[in-house]
């Protein structure tokens, strides 16, 4: 099996936060940007070695900014390239604010059949303060268009910890979030990643950070309230009704192969990984002379042990110690039996049947710590 993602960088404004590669340029930009992923597609199908496509995600940026036309025609491209006759999982990401009744009665005859909608808070003054271009009403009514078009799996993105957000307002978003009925929700610790609007604001004194045992609160309600709702925690930021996990996520945690496709995506075969440009004029450019624009750099052993662990414990089925023996030898399995010992006897790790560390509940907040101790040091 094997997943395709599509970077469709357009954005009618950037929000404070945000450092994903992203431009303003769709007006003249976006029908040769849709002819060049169609291109790359072309010339690196190959990668996917023969494997049966699964997913097809198109992420951002805003995907929901492409004008319908040039979603069809992207659309209408790759399925002339890719054999998407087998793909079970169809993702587009939007903002509330696009998702219309017009927009939504158009996905399902392209073969959409997910709909992952960046919401961040129900607070209309903390969105307005992070530059999100919606309200909290445009949510519920998204919901609405997309339910009416038979669009039945809709996930949502939270952010906790922005700027004048409190333990009692983020429980009010858990629980607007919980009332619209999505199969699935995602909600990240907001970092202040260095350049971005929010950094600046944070650095002139503007913004105030929101105090870490705050955050640590926002995350416990978070769980106890989507969990007393019916949600699997299946990974430290991600929450699933049962047979709604996100199945193309899910490929990038349990090593499943990926092509990645436009500027800034990034491609996974099992041991290289592959980087486009994140300039778009240098994409397009490169695609329109008939050579590949990604950058490729082979895994070492090492690499991928440590991208092993890391991403196996960001996920509830842990890490196998012993497939992790028979993938890397002897020494990693000592190694790593040698350093979760420490967080299995400090309760941040609890043992899954014979060899399978998972981490607790408490060991998801200070995961970074046991990542951090079982990953390789060449020193």
């Amino acid at each position: 099996m094997a997943g395709v993602y599509v970077h469709i960088p357009f954005c009618a404004s950037r929000c404070s936060y945000c450092d994903f590669f992203s431009t303003l340029e769709m007006k003249g930009s976006g029908s040769a940007y849709v002819d060049a992923v169609v291109a790359e597609a072309t010339m690196r199908c190959h990668e996917l070695r023969g494997e049966r496509l699964r997913t097809l995600y198109l992420g951002g940026g805003t995907p929901s900014q492409l004008p319908l036309p040039l979603l069809e025609r992207l659309v209408k491209g790759l399925k002339g390239v890719l054999e998407l006759e087998h793909v079970e999982e169809f993702t587009v990401e939007a903002n509330p604010d696009d998702v219309t009744a017009e927009w939504c009665a158009a996905l399902r005859p392209l073969g959409v059949n997910r709909v992952s909608m960046g919401v961040q808070s129900f607070e209309d003054n903390i969105l307005r303060a992070i530059g999100r271009r919606h309200n909290a009403s445009q949510v519920a009514q998204a919901m609405g268009n997309l339910h009416a078009a038979g669009i039945t799996n809709v996930s949502i993105d939270l952010i906790y910890g922005l700027p004048g957000q409190t333990l009692e307002s983020w429980t009010r978003t858990v629980e607007q979030a919980i009332a619209l009925s999505p199969q699935h929700i995602s909600a990240y610790g907001l970092t202040y990643e260095p350049g971005t609007r929010l950094w600046h604001q944070r650095e002139r004194g503007e913004v105030i950070e929101v105090p870490e045992e705050d955050c640590i609160g926002m995350y416990r309600v978070l769980v106890r309230l989507l969990q007393g709702a019916g949600f699997e925690h299946y990974e430290i930021s991600n929450f699933a009704l049962p047979g709604y996990h996100s199945r193309h996520n899910s490929s990038y945690w349990d090593e499943t192969p990926y092509l990645g496709l436009g500027a800034a995506a990034h491609s996974y075969d099992g041991s290289i990984r592959r980087s486009n440009p994140c300039d778009m004029h240098e994409y397009i450019s490169r695609i329109a002379s008939g050579e590949t624009a990604c950058e490729q750099e082979e895994m070492t052993r090492w690499e991928r042990y440590d991208e092993r662990v890391m991403l196996g414990l960001r996920t509830a089925a842990g890490v196998d110690a012993e497939r992790l023996r028979e993938d890397f030898g002897d020494a990693a399995w000592t190694h790593f039996s040698r350093e979760i010992q420490r967080h299995l006897d400090a309760g941040n790790v609890r043992l899954d049947g014979a060899s399978r560390y998972v981490l607790t509940a408490e060991g998801i907040l200070v995961s970074d710590s046991v990542m951090r101790d079982v990953m390789w040091d060449d020193d």
